[in-house]
């Protein structure tokens, strides 16, 4: 009797001290995941970050040198305004409690942030913004006023694009867009954030009008090459790589998921200079290597909207028709007279509305399903009625206010030396320097 009330008692405590043991595992196991997640989060955010160097090369490479200072400045200053502007503004309105399917109500000026996963998502976020902001700069290079440049900036970080996102993406606390709702997908944002920056920079390009000399009396269109292509190619491998953070941080969490989202990324992109190298040969033009680091960005920005749900193969032929789809958007654009310095629009605006409709196309559970396509063509329509208009208009405030456009004077000089008293090249450009060193 004595043996079996011990023996008893024993098993209890046992019972007890697994039981305990077992809760603490858990806990800890918790504890190192959701750690594990937040520096995915991180990292994931710090490369979307490293797209910045990525866009400024590229598009600076683009351009001629003497614009050269000016591009990088650009790119430089809207990650900073634009950070701000989101983070006080745009953070709110897209992820904020959102009752009405239209934007968020709370979460304003950083005040509601608590919690550590609450900083990370912010943190990753703020990066999209700017990458949406500062695919315009490329596009409107080279006859742009600074201060207009920034204005235009902050507007789509605290605005333009965080109302849009909230369609697709709101909210993180409570409530949902009515894109959302309606099964729109859109895993990392060929519209949400490609297409939006492409219909800004279309925007933009209209109420600028094309730089000095881009086309003729009868509207041929004059090459005005860039001054460092090594620079372009260089923007375009650190674009690829930062690609990575942007499509599988879109997890949010360290899954075994971001294997298929990173292949695909890959694939794509791969597929996408592929598309634009056969294509030139076919057509017998110029093998271009601006075209072809585009079509690397087309199929960058075609795949952002599957990544995650599309098979492999399907992501090579998302790249390969987002590759054709930048020759042909760029040719659209020059038959109508409109200057993109680096091919904004077509690789951005024109390849995102093509990757949204394959993310319905390829959709991986139900494949070629008409009411998911319909309701892809939905959003991409939403974003350009909601973005370009908005976009416009406040181009036009910004160009009619404190201006956009530079002066005809300022545009030959070249806008290194108008915008901020510097060249990128002094040892080539005599002349210009010895007109500073008279003033």
């Amino acid at each position: 009797m004595i043996l079996r009330f011990v023996s008893n008692r024993l098993l209890g405590v046992l019972s007890l001290f697994t039981f305990s043991c077992s809760a603490l595992a858990a806990d800890a196991s918790l504890a190192t995941q959701a750690d594990v997640d937040a520096i995915w989060i991180v990292v994931a955010g710090a490369l979307v970050f490293f797209m910045q160097a990525g866009f400024a090369l590229l598009e600076s490479g683009l351009s001629r040198a003497k614009n050269s200072v000016n591009v990088i400045m650009k790119n430089y200053a809207d990650l900073c305004v634009g950070s701000i502007a989101f983070s006080l503004l745009g953070f709110g309105l897209m992820f904020g409690d959102n009752a009405t399917g239209w934007w968020g109500s709370t979460h304003f000026l950083m005040s509601d942030l608590q919690s550590a996963s609450e900083y990370s998502f912010l943190f990753f976020q703020i990066m999209f913004a700017a990458t949406a902001a500062t695919i315009a700069s490329g596009a409107m290079a080279e006859r742009t006023q600074f201060l207009g440049y920034l204005l235009g900036a902050i507007g789509i970080c605290a605005i333009i694009y965080p109302v849009y996102g909230s369609w697709v993406w709101g909210s993180f606390y409570s409530g949902s867009g009515w894109l959302a709702e309606l099964g729109f997908i859109d895993f990392a944002g060929s519209t949400v954030v490609h297409s939006v920056g492409g219909w800004c920079a279309l925007a933009a390009i209209i109420v600028l009008g094309p730089r000095l000399g881009r086309f003729g009396t009868g509207g041929n269109a004059r090459e005005i090459p860039g001054h460092n292509l090594n620079y372009m190619a260089l923007g375009g491998f650190i674009l690829w790589l930062g690609w990575f953070g942007f499509n599988a941080g879109s997890t949010v969490a360290a899954t075994a998921d971001v294997g298929l989202i990173a292949l695909n990324t890959h694939l794509s992109a791969a597929s996408g200079v592929i598309a634009v190298v056969c294509g030139s040969f076919l057509f017998g033009r110029p093998i271009l290597s601006r075209n072809a680091i585009n079509g690397g960005v087309a199929g960058l920005v075609a795949i952002t909207a599957g990544c995650a749900t599309m098979t492999p193969w399907h992501a090579v032929i998302t790249g390969l028709i987002g590759g054709l789809v930048l020759l042909a958007g760029d040719k659209l654009l020059e038959h109508f007279g409109l200057d993109d310095v680096v091919g904004a629009v077509a690789a951005h605006g024109f390849a995102g509305a093509w990757g949204t409709l394959a993310a319905g196309i390829f959709f991986v559970d139900d494949p070629y399903n008409f009411i998911i396509i319909g309701t892809q063509m939905i959003g991409v329509i939403a974003a350009f009625v909601w973005v370009f208009p908005t976009a416009l208009v406040m181009y036009l405030l910004i160009h009619y206010t404190v201006g956009l456009r530079a002066s005809t004077e300022d545009e030959r000089r070249g806008l290194d030396y108008t915008e901020h008293s510097e060249l990128g090249y002094p040892e080539f450009q005599q002349q210009t320097l010895n007109q500073m060193r008279e003033q």
